[in-house]
């Protein structure tokens, strides 16, 4: 029996759709040599975001090393993850040819989402045992000078990411955005939670109420994300094994 042309529309429409099924929405919306700009702007922000989080990695663990506050260990901890999580968006943009690939940015999300996991527990873990001891939020000249500079530097890498994750489609570029949003509001919240105990000393516990929050915000997140993601690694593998 000969194929229709009807019948011949269908073939086609379906293996459009298969192709369409690996990669991202920004595939139909930009052109080859814009989608090749704003990766090169996607590895820019990746790189900036790897130098500043582990600067602060270095230092919370200088600083740690030298008076062994537990502090300074969360913070060496956080920036840490950091790290990781702008090295894996580091590592889904690095191939030129996969800029609109679903399987590898999928494969992405999953990592970050392990690594939030992560994060999460390690800011609950901080929070509650703030809460539990009763730690005041004083703030040393070291705590200070991270919060300001984690605070704004990661408030802007985290606006540029969301940016260029809308233009990409890129779930993991703004997964990641989220993240160093997540840093920046940690960072202004010492400081926000060291002034208000200033004014009023009963209020001690503002800075540990709002870790518990963001972490359990973030464990959230996680969950959400793996839940999504890992079916769609193993739908696209075929997509990928094809190309």
């Amino acid at each position: 029996m000969g194929y229709t042309e009807s019948n011949c529309q269908c073939i086609v429409h379906t293996l459009f759709a298969y192709c369409l099924s690996g990669l991202l929405e920004s595939s139909t919306r930009l052109k080859p040599h814009e989608a090749q700009s704003y990766r090169k702007k996607a590895l820019w922000v990746s790189w900036v975001s790897i130098i500043v989080t582990l600067a602060l990695a270095v230092a919370a663990f200088s600083e740690y090393w030298e008076y062994f506050k537990y502090s300074h260990l969360f913070l060496f901890f956080d920036a840490t993850l950091d790290v990781l999580s702008s090295a894996i968006v580091l590592w889904r943009y690095s191939n030129a040819a996969a800029v609109h690939s679903a399987h590898r940015e999928y494969i992405a999300c999953v990592i970050l989402g392990v690594i939030f996991l992560l994060s999460s527990i390690c800011i609950v873990i901080k929070a509650i045992h703030d809460l539990a001891k009763k730690v005041l939020p004083e703030v040393d000249d070291f705590l200070y000078s991270v919060s300001v500079l984690s605070g704004i530097l990661c408030t802007v890498l985290a606006v540029i990411k969301f940016m260029l994750g809308k233009v990409l489609t890129s779930r993991a570029l703004i997964t990641d955005g989220f993240n160093s949003l997540v840093g920046g509001i940690m960072g202004f919240s010492i400081l926000l939670s060291a002034e208000v105990f200033k004014h009023n000393s009963s209020v001690w516990y503002l800075d540990g109420s709002i870790g518990v929050l963001i972490g359990l915000t973030i464990f959230a997140y996680g969950i959400k994300l793996l839940i999504d993601m890992v079916p769609r690694v193993r739908q696209t593998r075929h997509y990928e094994m094809f190309e």
